[in-house]
């Protein structure tokens, strides 16, 4: 083993009992593993990926708490490997393939029949594998009973689940499940043996006494349980390590050399730190515009990542289009070449921004040094994204053992990207090195679930984005802290950004990553610290620094006004400011909101001139708004030329116009919304410089509407208050009630960036703001506010992931009475989101003779095509269908409403869908519109268009 010698290695010299002891068994061709094999193939695999796949981050953590550091962490992880499935050396295991048990029976180790074990629940092999460790290590070396259970925790929990105390006791209360009572010294001899072989096989009989003093941390045992996974995952594929008695006759060197050369996983990203200055590094990384020069913030950045002692956390503060996400990869260069990190990942708020980023991702990727990256678009339709797809189709090779002269088969390449085949899944997809996802993925960390561990491996090695920091409430922050509180344990460095955080958000994030206790006089001073662009800084388990940077000199004045909640009001307004032509911007609070104030702007402007963005689309509808809005609306050098000139246009969208979409308008009306959400819109203002703007239209200006103005305090309309709440909007409202009526030191003027930072701090602040007339009615929407942020912290501690723990603390129990599985299903990501429960249909339409088809409008020949109900579709009409997904709205996710509507979609499943020849369709919800766009749901009218999306109102 150890990636030498031959076969005999492990096995010479085994009695023939232990010879017997199987692992693995393929019913169907009657193939079987002995335990030795798969034993030497697991501790190969895991050296393997030790020397060659593990970031050095990840091996620097585990090896700290051993007295020889990295040699002996490689030799542990070899080992822990090496014996994880010695829990299968017993009759709990063994008797469950009667022709192996038998065999065994034969050599001496006896077994009742499957059926007489009746408490064999009680004894799973990883159980049972720790139980043996543990009695193993205290007989032959002398370690104390403490001890052995962070070392043995890892066979313990290598199967997603590591065990509970009380799992434990009951297995010692049944030891007739770990040695049959009629021969239990034979079963305990062989036991030994093939622990006493691991342990020299993998030369660490004399270490094995110098870790009797190791403390081994909870980090350390959850990256080596994680190790451990993946080695035993690909240890058991047979494709790579083929059954017995075919495989009978191989070395270690044949069958391990051809299964890594099969597996081939691309190496972790080893940075090189860059040098030079900070602008050269822009100009090598990213396409920069003609003449462009890098802000004062990236340069700061770059530079703060270079002085810090060790990489750490950073959080960024700059206003909207300053280039965060540049100066945040450019840090995340610097992190990893002096972390060891092996990749990056980078959270956003939604799929939508997490595949806006996506492609940039790939272009920063493809201008690093290197070679083959491994890279994952991470949501639930990542298959779905044309970028993502075709990194998948350069990864099909997939996993196929090379012929044992270790030629590679013609034609086959490696590619500079690669959605690599085995790196996929719920459970593997965040090993891959570079990651774009939604900030689930991140939280899912904090969320006690099978295979945890995997997610800490995965993350452990990576430099870590978080994008839109500001964006998650309370239940989602619990989260995120627990989660900081981890990375930094892991010594994880990450990368903070936001253009509108509370300054005491900024606080607890930085004591949360450096495991400070809250209220601590050094972190104290970040909320009081000042400046826009803000850097704070914080090292784990050190001292924050904040340092405020220069403005790039880009600037924007926008003039606020009051605007009654009046269509009509609207309508007139807006003729006025476009009668030269123009473009505006109309953001509604609710869906019911923009199709309302659509339909009215259409009397009057034309259909042509008012198009509509939302969430309620399908998903490829949806993608085509998104790519319009940029074609029309975006950046010159995209829009030039479509952008509407001499005519007005008008988009009235969601939150949607919020984040990640690079839009330019020349007027903003915007419902009254939480003060860094109206901050983010008001960054589509005049975004660009463009000499073609109306003269009316030449100041940028934000007409602040969505609330009745005459009450006392404003009265925000009701969808407004059922979305953020009322606290949040009168706190906004109050700051920003100087700039509506014009008495601010710049009256109407709200400068962007100087006044993002003191208008954000003062909304969230614990300072009253707003007339004396407002206060009564502030002090209970606080009180409501906290209430119900206290309710959501208490309701996110449920299935939350504890502290780590003090050194030589065991995982025993980490993750008990938890979720199950965790994966990014609506339902996955109701457990780190609070909110009711999302139904997702993939939407076809019938036509009037019966037959299906996919939405007639689509483009590129995918609309209007015939789907077959008696045979699954072909992948490709399979796919146009799956990427017609639609999440219905809340009026279906009531607990009194979402049965019905459950079981009124399945009535319309397809028998011939549902089968393992149609994964992108089985098991999907159908919702099939008529000829005209219309169906009934739940009590519901349903109405689509592509033009203005999904309508629901009340049946009659």
């Amino acid at each position: 083993m150890s990636n030498t010698g031959s076969n005999k290695s492990f096995a010479e010299g085994l009695s023939e009992a232990a010879r017997k002891v199987w692992a693995k068994h393929d019913h169907d061709a009657n193939g079987w593993l002995p335990l030795w094999r798969h034993m030497a193939d697991s501790g190969a695999v895991a050296g393997l990926l030790w020397d060659h796949w593990l970031p050095a981050q990840v091996r620097r953590l585990i090896a700290e708490a051993l007295p020889e550091g990295e040699a002996d962490a490689r030799k542990l992880a070899v080992w822990l490997a090496a014996t994880h499935d010695i829990g299968k050396a017993t009759p709990a295991f063994a008797c469950q393939v009667e022709s192996l048990a038998t065999a065994m029976h034969k050599a001496g180790l006896e077994m009742p029949v499957r059926e007489r074990l009746t408490d064999r629940r009680l004894a799973p092999h990883g159980l049972a594998g720790l139980v043996l460790l543990q009695g193993w290590l205290i007989e032959r070396y002398g370690w104390a009973k403490t001890t052995t259970l962070p070392f043995g925790i890892v066979a313990g929990g290598h199967h997603g689940v590591p065990p509970t105390s009380l799992d434990v006791k009951n297995l010692n209360d049944h030891p007739e499940l770990l040695r049959t009572p009629s021969c239990a010294e034979r079963w305990r001899d062989v036991q030994w043996e093939i622990l006493d072989r691991c342990a020299r096989v993998c030369d660490v009989e004399d270490r094995l006494v110098a870790w009797r003093e190791a403390k081994l941390t909870q980090p350390a045992q959850v990256l080596l349980t994680g190790l451990v996974i993946v080695a035993d995952w690909i240890a058991s594929n047979s494709d790579l390590f083929p059954y017995f008695p075919d495989a009978a006759n191989q070395s270690d060197e044949e069958r391990v050399g051809a299964a890594w050369r099969g597996l081939d996983l691309p190496a972790p990203w080893r940075a090189t730190e860059p040098v030079g200055e900070a602008a050269d590094l822009f100009a090598s990384r990213f396409a920069l515009p003609a003449g462009a020069r890098i802000r004062p913030v990236q340069e700061q950045a770059v530079r703060l990542a270079r002085e810090m002692d060790v990489p750490g956390l950073m959080v960024i503060e700059a206003p909207m289009g300053e280039g965060k996400t540049e100066a945040a990869l450019a840090v995340a260069e610097i992190f990893a070449a002096r972390s060891g990190a092996g990749g990056c990942f980078v959270a956003l708020p939604t799929m939508a921004t997490g595949s806006a980023m996506f492609p940039r991702l790939l272009k920063w990727l493809r201008r690093l040094p290197g070679e083959r990256r491994s890279v994952l678009l991470a949501h639930s339709k990542a298959a779905l994204n044309d970028d993502y797809a075709e990194l998948m189709r350069a990864g099909k090779r997939g996993m196929r053992a090379i012929e044992q002269d270790g030629e590679r088969r013609r034609g086959e390449r490696s590619t500079v990207l690669v959605a690599h085949r085995w790196l996929r899944g719920a459970k593997k997809g965040m090993l891959a090195s570079f990651v774009t996802g939604t900030i689930d993925q991140l939280l899912f960390m904090g969320l006690k679930s099978r295979h945890l561990a995997l997610r800490h491996l995965a993350l452990a090695g990576k430099v870590v984005v978080i994008d839109e920091a500001h964006a998650y409430d309370a239940y989602m922050n619990s989260y995120l802290d627990r989660v900081l509180t981890w990375l930094g344990a892991y010594r994880v460095p990450v990368v903070v950004l936001s253009a509108t955080l509370p300054a005491a958000r900024r606080r607890e994030l930085a004591e949360a990553y450096a495991g400070a206790k809250e209220g601590h006089e050094s972190f104290a001073k970040l909320e009081a610290a000042e400046g826009y662009p803000l850097l704070t800084t914080v090292q784990p388990g050190g001292e924050p620094a904040c340092e405020p940077v220069a403005a790039s000199g880009r600037e924007t004045e926008v003039l606020l006004e009051r605007l009654g909640d009046d269509l009509d009001e609207l309508r007139d307004r807006l003729a006025k400011e476009l009668a030269e032509g123009g473009c505006a911007l109309v953001v509604r609070n609710t869906v019911d909101r923009v199709l309302e104030t659509a339909a009215c702007l259409r009397e009057e402007f034309g259909a042509e001139n008012v198009t509509v963005a939302h969430a309620r689309f399908i998903d490829l509808d949806r993608a085509a708004k998104d790519a319009g809005l940029l074609d029309r609306f975006g950046p010159p050098e995209r829009s030039e030329g479509r952008r509407p000139v001499g005519r007005p246009h008008i988009v009235v969208a969601s939150q949607v116009a919020e984040q990640s979409l690079d839009i330019d308008f020349d007027l903003l009306v915007s419902d009254l919304c939480p003060i860094d959400l109206l901050l983010q819109r008001m960054g589509r203002l005049h975004r660009h410089v463009r000499d073609d703007r109306p003269e009316l239209l030449r100041t940028a200006r934000c007409l602040v509407t969505g609330a009745d103005w005459t009450a006392t305090p404003i009265e925000p309309v009701k969808g407004s208050r059922a979305v953020y709440g009322s606290y949040a909007l009168l706190r906004s409202a109050a700051v920003l009630e100087p700039y509506l009526t014009g008495s601010a030191p710049t009256g109407h003027a709200v400068r962007l960036p100087q006044d993002i930072s003191p208008l954000v701090q003062r909304a969230y602040g614990a300072e009253p703001v707003g007339p004396d007339s407002w206060q009564e009615a502030l002090a209970r929407a606080r009180e409501e506010h906290d209430l119900h942020r206290d309710k959501q912290h208490d309701k996110a501690q449920s299935f939350q992931l504890a502290e780590v723990a003090r050194a030589g603390r065991s995982l025993l129990g980490w993750i008990e009475a938890g979720v199950g599985d965790a994966d990014d299903s609506p339902r996955g990501r109701a457990q780190v989101r609070d909110g009711l429960d999302s139904v997702e249909v993939l939407v076809v339409q019938r036509q009037v003779d019966d037959s299906l088809v996919t939405m007639p409008w689509l483009d590129k020949d995918r609309g209007g095509l015939d789907l077959p109900v008696d045979t699954a579709p072909e992948p490709d009409l399979a796919r146009i269908v799956a990427s017609c997904g639609l999440r219905l709205p809340h009026h279906f996710s009531y607990p009194q409403v979402i049965d019905q509507t459950i079981e009124e979609l399945e009535a319309g499943y397809i028998p011939a869908w549902q089968s393992k020849e149609s994964p992108w369709l089985a098991g999907e919800l159908l919702l099939v519109l008529d000829e005209e766009g219309r169906a009934r749901l739940a009590g519901h009218d349903l109405y689509y268009t592509p033009d203005d999306g999904l309508k629901v109102t009340r049946a009659e």
